[in-house]
């Protein structure tokens, strides 16, 4: 029989009109609310389906991992103990999902040596992809999804998600130089992409 805080918490995420929080559609998922889940599915889909296509540069691999994004979020949902957002916690199982599938395809991002600090590169627009026109925002998506895989899983978590270097290595299991070398790298090829577009 379920406890009295079971049936409260999938009680609440059930009443009509009521707009329960993330924290709270987890809990209930994670007893085995199926509303809940699907709801946490319906508002969190295009987040995930966006992020897996910035980092993939393909919408129907993009599709495939944000479905098995949500596999995972099903299998451990009962981890998330609301320790940060539930927003954060699905963007790491995300790119973690993400990175995953490089491995299994053997996608290495490429190895640099640690010579050369970049954090002395002019900026660019391609520094803030939050502040660009609509059309702006198509070429440089267009352009994001012909870099390396490595290239731009960086450019990607870097510069459009805002983690700093320390995170991005620590995510990736490479250096700080190698992110930076990356980052760079990136940078110059997007900007290369786009002169050619816009010939």
């Amino acid at each position: 029989m379920a406890s009295l805080t079971t049936r409260l918490i999938m009680t609440v995420t059930a009443e009509p009109g009521y707009n329960a929080t993330d924290i709270e559609l987890a809990r209930a998922a994670a007893l085995g609310d199926a509303a809940a889940f699907e709801k946490l599915y319906q508002q969190h889909h295009r987040r995930v389906y966006s992020l897996c296509l910035r980092m993939l540069g393909n919408s129907s691999q993009a599709e495939d991992l944000a479905q098995e994004v949500f596999l995972q979020v099903f299998r451990k949902i009962g981890s998330f103990r609301g320790d940060s957002a539930f927003t954060t916690w699905l963007h790491r199982l995300t790119v973690n999902q993400v990175l995953m599938h490089f491995r299994k395809r053997g996608v290495k991002l490429e190895h640099t040596s640690e010579e050369g600090d970049f954090t002395n590169v002019v900026d660019t627009p391609l520094q803030s992809t939050r502040r660009i026109s609509l059309v702006d925002r198509m070429t440089l998506e267009k352009a994001i999804s012909q870099l390396p895989p490595g290239y731009r899983t960086v450019f990607v978590l870097h510069d459009v998600e805002g983690y700093e270097h320390e995170e991005v290595g620590s995510i990736l299991g490479i250096s700080i130089g190698t992110s930076k070398s990356q980052l760079h790298k990136a940078r110059m090829r997007l900007r290369e992409l786009i002169l050619k577009k816009n010939e």
